[in-house]
């Protein structure tokens, strides 16, 4: 039997950003764009953007610059177009209904169509995850994201409908009864999935209650992208964790032994708990985070934040201030470390500047790489953890 094989992706990406947004941001918003189509497997073909004070209101990109991006990708075979932020439902339904006409139009056997930003996280999330939470967590995440376009397009057909009723009113009672049994159906799912969900949130608690009995402190690592962070893992637990450049190579929550030396004269040793979960990206909705709530919970109630940094990165202040408020947003309140890696390819002025500008902070800087400083890290953990 022939296995059918699966389309290639070939992604054009478009974005708008406003007209004060300096071109290093802007490349930077792309090319983290272009890892999320990567680590999905896709093929970026070209990349677009505007520059906008605001989006368009019915279709996001302005309509000459949309009827540009489609000429494109007819003429580079593109079959998917993901735009670079969270749009409306009005917005990609608006966008999918002229890539489905313009696929008609010239009989393509791939037929076009357009995810925004959201859409390709959770296909991410979705190819990626292996266990049974994570998979509960990710279709209840996808539903919550799907429903307002299908409440959307529901009251557009209706209103349509109402409006030329002798043209097809059946059809519309029709789609009116179809999407009310979707709705219901919907409704339905994710009250499955919320009472499982429950069932996984109270084991949970047990675990972590055992763990309190037995005095084990936990350390919760966060990061933003490619700072080394299971290359620190791999350094503090001797085990073997995926180090990947992808994004979202890790997915779900793991839980690693670590032992500290306390007193090097006696070798005296304290067992510790690392919490590792998914890193967090800019502009990652509420709502997403708060769908994976019953996994963060362990890392949320951690003892310590180990906040892993590439020092070497141009936007390193950026990426610190997405993370933190992500933390904030999920009362993540916890003391932290901020841990600055990959100090081998910086010089000494620079981190001198982030010692300065992060005084404030208990700050480490090392290089897991060359084993840098590494020492001074697992001090500041057991002064943090007696």
């Amino acid at each position: 039997m022939q296995i059918e094989q699966q389309p290639e992706l070939r992604v054009f990406l478009a974005d708008i950003v406003d007209k004060q947004t300096p071109r290093e941001i802007l490349e930077d918003r792309m090319r983290e764009l272009e890892n999320l189509v990567n680590t999905y497997w896709g093929v970026v073909v070209l990349q677009k953007y505007q520059k906008k004070d605001f989006p368009d209101h019915n279709t996001y990109v302005w309509k000459g610059k949309l009827d540009e991006i489609v000429s494109d990708m007819l003429r580079l075979g593109a079959n998917l177009l993901i735009i670079g932020n969270a749009l409306k439902p009005s917005q990609i339904y608006q966008i999918n209904e002229k890539l489905r006409e313009v696929s008609e139009e010239n009989n393509l056997k791939d037929k076009m169509e357009a995810w925004d930003r959201i859409d390709l996280i959770l296909k991410i999330f979705e190819k990626h995850a292996t266990w049974w939470e994570a998979r509960l967590q990710i279709e209840l995440a996808a539903i919550k994201h799907m429903w307002p376009r299908i409440y959307w397009m529901w009251m557009e057909l209706s209103r349509q409908g109402w409006s030329s009723w002798s043209s097809w009113g059946a059809t519309r009672g029709i789609w009116e009864t179809n999407t009310e049994r979707m709705k219901r159906h919907l409704k339905e799912k994710v009250m499955k999935i919320e009472k499982k969900l429950v069932e996984y949130t109270q084991m949970r608690k047990l675990h972590r209650d055992a763990r309190k009995k037995k005095g084990m402190p936990t350390v919760w690592i966060v990061w933003y992208t490619n700072a080394w962070k299971s290359s620190l893992l791999n350094a503090m637990t001797k085990k073997w964790v995926l180090a990947e450049d992808k994004l979202f190579a890790t997915l779900w929550t793991n839980v690693w032994k670590c032992y500290l030396i306390t007193d090097p004269t006696t070798w005296l040793w304290k067992e510790i708990l690392l919490n590792d979960t998914i890193w967090f990206i800019r502009d990652l909705p509420p709502k997403l985070i708060k769908s994976f709530s019953s996994t963060l919970e362990d890392s949320i109630e951690s003892d310590l934040l180990l906040h892993v940094i590439d020092s070497s990165d141009s936007f390193v202040q950026e990426r610190i201030e997405v993370v933190h408020q992500v933390l904030e947003d999920i009362w993540a309140n916890q003391d932290k470390i901020l841990v600055f890696n990959k100090i081998d390819l910086v010089d000494e002025e620079r981190i001198q500047s982030l010692k300065q500008e992060y005084k404030d902070y208990n700050c480490v800087f090392v290089s897991v790489k060359k084993w840098i400083w590494f020492d001074d890290l697992k001090m500041q953990l057991v002064n943090k953890l007696k």
